[in-house]
């Protein structure tokens, strides 16, 4: 990052040498390796890099002597060079280092950018030559050069260890306030989201108290002293939404793939997934619509009431307090007990296996179904951003069973991977294991209201359950009766 950023004069290697220079005396003394301290030394790396000083280019020889042996393609070096110094920074922190609009706008802020927005729609404008692979230069993790003895270090350490031992608890505590006091809070313009792609990155700060610093600075700081583990994922934290949620304060941060809730000195994090436009929870039935999602609707299509991107209280209307919400332009979102709302899907029991499932608004029909569906399956563990329910057998269990139907339904995680698990639901709701939505079969023992055990077992519209270790079976509408002793293992396929 430090030899990108360098003014682009003089040879390769002395450039290099310069910005490993530069990197080594930025990480000198005591490395704090949080987030926040990472951040405070990418600052001070790219404050010498914009402007190294003179006395930089004196006594390189152990940096040279230290250079790998693969230097970076000229071609690029030499573009990055003809560029405004902080447009290269920006250019430099959103291609190089990977970082996120938000992120980058403040560090620029920290390097006292007048209009870093500006900065980064010209950096993000800026065409620069791909280096072939062969020729790409890859950052070696090196240690820094050493230019001196460590044995007066070594003795200092020796002879303080019974003091750093006595302090060791006052020594965390301030550690843990310096982290909190250098977690940035920023927002993003209020019209990022009209230019450029929609992302989370793009999302404003919103709500009565976006503008109180000491509110910020308070939910920055608890969050900073999380547990390891729940701390953000760099020194800044994106601001979406600081106000009052039925009069308590609420602040909601994202950091990377976490999101916060900080309300009443708890603080919460999950992940939060990559869909930019999934409304967020507030609490009390309200939700923070992305910027661009201006006229949701609820189920009987009028208009759902908003202020200021967040809804009036809406509620599934179930008795459990999970299910379908309301419509959010071609998609039905729902309650599942995330961080955010779920897109809901569903396919009806007469569509064969296969195919892309696209979102699209749920009729009267499904949303009745999600109503029974989601209060009959234990909530997530884990953040669910979308959920699809194939309901593929519908029908009237046998020997005096009552109206049922068989799903299999699919989690998306918002942190990654899914899952899928089949359901009865009838008079009483049973999950029965593990399906495939590409080819849904399941099966389950069941006791008629005779009091008597049969093994059933049902697959999808072009399918045909297939069981092993039953006795008598018979299939009649896709629908699998079979005798047997309860609990016997049975080994059942779809054909």
């Amino acid at each position: 990052m430090a030899y990108f950023v360098l003014p682009g004069r003089g040879k390769r290697v002395y450039r290099l040498a310069i910005a490993r220079r530069i990197v080594d005396s930025a990480s000198r003394g005591a490395r704090d390796r949080s987030a926040a301290g990472h951040a405070r030394r990418r600052t001070r790396v790219l404050r010498r890099a914009l402007r190294p000083p003179r006395r930089m280019q004196i006594g390189l020889g152990p940096w040279l002597r230290a250079l790998p042996a693969r230097l970076p393609d000229p071609s690029l070096t030499a573009a990055l060079s003809r560029l405004d110094p902080h447009v290269r920074v920006a250019y430099v922190l959103r291609n190089v280092e990977g970082m996120p609009r938000y992120a980058v706008r403040d560090q620029l802020t920290e390097l006292r950018v007048r209009d870093p927005w500006q900065v980064i729609r010209a950096a993000e404008a800026v065409e620069v030559p791909v280096p072939r692979r062969a020729d790409r230069f890859e950052p070696e993790g090196l240690r820094p050069v050493r230019t001196r003895s460590v044995v007066p270090f070594a003795a200092a350490v020796f002879l303080t260890a019974a003091l750093v031992g006595a302090l060791l608890v006052t020594e965390r505590e301030g550690a843990r306030e310096a982290s909190a006091r250098g977690l940035g809070l920023v927002a993003a313009a209020p019209d990022a989201w009209t230019r450029g792609a929609r992302s989370l990155d793009v999302w404003p700060a919103r709500g009565d108290l976006a503008g109180d610093r000491a509110f910020g600075r308070r939910a920055a700081a608890a969050w900073a002293a999380a547990p390891e583990g729940r701390r953000p994922d760099s020194g800044v934290a994106q601001l979406l939404y600081a106000g009052r949620v039925d009069g308590a304060p609420l602040a909601v941060m994202r950091s990377g793939g976490r999101l916060a809730r900080y309300a009443s000195g708890r603080l919460d994090v999950a992940s939060i997934g990559a869909d930019p436009s999934a409304p967020i929870v507030l609490g009390g039935g309200r939700y923070l619509l992305s910027p661009w999602d201006t006229r949701p609707e609820t189920f009987a299509g009028e208009r759902l009431a908003t202020s200021g991107g967040v809804t009036v209280p809406v509620r599934p209307g179930t008795g459990c307090g999970r299910g379908p919400l309301f419509h959010l332009g071609p998609r039905t979102v729902g309650d599942l007990g995330g961080p955010r709302a779920a897109v809901l899907g569903y396919r009806a029991p007469d569509r064969r296996p296969g195919g892309p499932d696209r979102p699209a608004v749920l009729g009267r029909a499904a949303r009745s179904f999600w109503k029974r569906l989601a209060c009959a399956v234990p909530a997530s563990s884990r953040p669910v951003s979308a959920a699809t329910a194939f309901d593929f057998w519908s029908g009237t269990l046998p020997h005096g069973g009552k109206s049922a139907d068989w799903t299999c339904t699919r989690l998306a995680y918002a942190d990654g991977g899914a899952a899928a698990f089949a359901t009865l639901l009838g008079a009483q709701n049973r999950a029965t294991g593990a399906c495939d939505v590409r080819r849904p079969v399941s099966g389950t023992w069941w006791r008629a209201p005779s009091g008597r055990w049969y093994y059933l077992a049902a697959a999808a519209q072009g399918l045909a359950p297939h069981a092993e270790g039953v006795r008598s079976p018979s299939t009649r509408d896709r629908l699998l009766v079979a005798k047997g002793a309860p609990g016997t293992p049975v080994t059942l396929t779809a054909r």
